[in-house]
């Protein structure tokens, strides 16, 4: 390595090495056997002035000295662990979060997104936003389409945003966005030169919307980096069933986000990054109606299939009520 390489790559050091000016503590014992470590690190804990992140870091120590316990971890084996976790770490770019996918395909991300966003009787559950979300969209009017023609089958989707005692909500900012056909979303293109298959559209004064898009199909997530390695030690596939997204907002109501999906597709049930719920497997129509479809705005007309939904939002203080009793629950268990 070049000396030009090796400043560039690290910072220099200070004059001299100097302490972060924490007090040390003179009460913890040296240790004469393994459980002792596990205790000191305990009580070191105990000095975090923040409450939260005190019983976060303490469950966090318990848990993972926990692991190494009930393992037997060896040496080899932890530094296997460091080794994969800084590669994870060194695949991340502004376009690619690997960390995020370790979360995801470890349930992770689906688990906090349940904690967070608990539902009572008939509200649309939430699921994860997944990588694929941009800001950078087609405005477009109720019945219009989200895609161009030839991205794939055709598919019409429409439904009601609804409060829960079934009252219509006008004027919600519907976000949508979906893969092509041949499985990637429009900004996993390089060649990407305007927003495509996904939209931004509002609900009517009624609560309904509808546009045109395409049969949402299965694809694999990135498995060209070391989560793509765990997936195969673990002997797991790396497929997401078909779905189409949805974020929905509107005034006094609690954001949602989620995603439906289609019955019939063999991943449904082993979605690698667990995001799929009961609630949100939905049905397609069959529509073999040539004037319909064209009516509909399919310039090829012939047939196309047929998405019905409703979407029932939760206000602000519903939520905060569902969030409250869910926590509190938890503190009992």
């Amino acid at each position: 390595m070049s000396e030009q390489a090796s400043s560039d790559s690290a910072p220099a050091l200070p004059s001299k090495a100097v302490s972060n000016g924490a007090p040390p503590r003179f009460d913890l014992p040296i240790p004469d056997r393994a459980d002792v470590i596990t205790d000191n690190v305990l009580k070191l804990a105990e000095a975090t002035p923040n409450p939260r992140l005190r019983f976060i870091f303490q469950t966090l120590i318990k848990y993972l000295h926990g692991l190494v316990n009930e393992t037997d971890l060896t040496t080899d084996e932890w530094m296997a662990a460091i080794q994969f976790l800084t590669r994870v770490g060194q695949m991340c770019t502004p376009l690619r979060q690997e960390m995020i996918l370790l979360s995801d395909v470890l349930g992770v991300s689906a688990l906090v997104d349940s904690l967070n966003n608990p539902v009572e009787g008939n509200a649309t559950e939430n699921t994860v936003l997944g990588p694929f979300y941009t800001d950078d969209t087609v405005h477009i009017a109720n019945g219009e389409g989200i895609a161009s023609e030839g991205k794939g089958e055709y598919m019409y989707v429409e439904g009601q945003v609804l409060t829960t005692e079934g009252g219509p909500i006008p004027g919600a900012i519907i976000d949508t966005w979906e893969s092509d056909s041949d499985g990637f979303y429009d900004t996993q293109y390089s060649n990407r030169s305007h927003p495509d298959c996904r939209g931004r559209l509002r609900s009517a004064d009624d609560g309904s919307f509808g546009f045109r898009a395409i049969v949402p199909v299965a694809y694999p997530i990135p498995g060209d980096g070391p989560v793509g390695e765990l997936l195969l030690t673990m002997n797991r596939h790396n497929m997401r069933p078909n779905h189409l997204h949805m974020m929905v907002e509107a005034p006094g109501y609690h954001k949602l986000v989620t995603a439906f999906y289609p019955e019939g597709c063999k991943f449904i049930q082993s979605d690698s990054v667990f995001g799929v719920k009961k609630s949100l497997v939905v049905k397609l129509e069959q529509i073999d109606d040539d004037d319909e479809a064209r009516k509909r705005g399919f310039p090829a007309g012939a047939s196309f299939k047929l998405m019905r939904l409703k979407i029932v939002m939760l206000t602000n203080e519903q939520f905060k009520s569902y969030r409250a009793k869910n926590a509190k629950s938890k503190e009992t268990v």
